[in-house]
């Protein structure tokens, strides 16, 4: 009895003991932590964010702040490359009135009148050349006609400075320029016909006056046109 007793023991399992040991032989797992390294990423791509914008701020500043010296001269530049552009002669065009043009705004007015001037300046000195070589009818008649021309290029001048430009305005000085060329042609034909000995001497000295003076009525011919580039009305 005693031995039936003792294996009753062993029979029979406490549920509460089970139970009890289930828990000790399967401890819980600990809940993971939250990473710490995803925190810092998201940071530091905050912090570097926050960096490059301020250095694309500092670089817009920069560029908005150059020099106005600069810029405006390279405007004045590409106005005057606009306007040369239209002319038989570019290169010479540009080279000319780039080198004295003082406006730091593209003002096709201030560049249309340059050409203007250079071409009295060239004219000039051509007809005081000639005047200083033989007094044959040939040459006397050539200078006659540069002095024309010369009033003809200071009446387009003059014109200019008279309020704004109209169309009517803009004719009469295609009218003048486009007179000062042919007084120059009819100049050199003169010569020529003449079989005078100073006609390549002169041909060479008004090789730059007939450019500019061509160049000059090239731009006046098309002066609407250019206006319209600049946005600028014709009045």
């Amino acid at each position: 009895m005693e031995s039936i007793n003792i294996f009753k023991g062993y029979g029979k399992v406490n549920p509460d003991q089970l139970e009890d040991q289930t828990q000790t032989s399967n401890p819980k797992s600990p809940k993971p932590q939250k990473p710490i390294f995803s925190t810092l990423t998201i940071s530091a791509l905050i912090c570097l964010t926050l960096v490059i914008g301020l250095l694309l701020a500092a670089l817009i500043h920069e560029s908005n702040s150059e020099s106005p010296s600069l810029s405006n001269s390279n405007s004045a530049e590409s106005a005057i490359k606009t306007i040369c552009n239209v002319t038989r002669y570019p290169n010479s065009c540009f080279t000319s009135i780039s080198s004295l043009n003082a406006s730091p705004k593209p003002d096709p007015d201030a560049i249309f009148k340059l050409s203007l001037e250079i071409s009295i300046a060239e004219l000039a000195n051509v007809s005081s050349l000639l005047k200083t070589m033989n007094s044959d009818p040939a040459t006397r008649d050539c200078v006659d006609q540069l002095e024309d021309a010369l009033s003809r290029l200071n009446d387009s001048v003059s014109a200019m400075g008279e309020k704004a430009l109209t169309e009517a305005k803009v004719n009469d000085i295609q009218t003048w320029i486009s007179s000062a060329v042919t007084d120059q042609e009819t100049c050199l034909d003169g010569l020529e016909e003449m079989g005078s000995t100073a006609v390549d001497k002169v041909k060479s000295k008004m090789k730059r006056s007939m450019e500019y003076t061509s160049n000059s009525l090239a731009i006046v011919a098309n002066f609407k046109g250019i206006l319209d580039k600049f946005h600028i009305p014709l009045h």
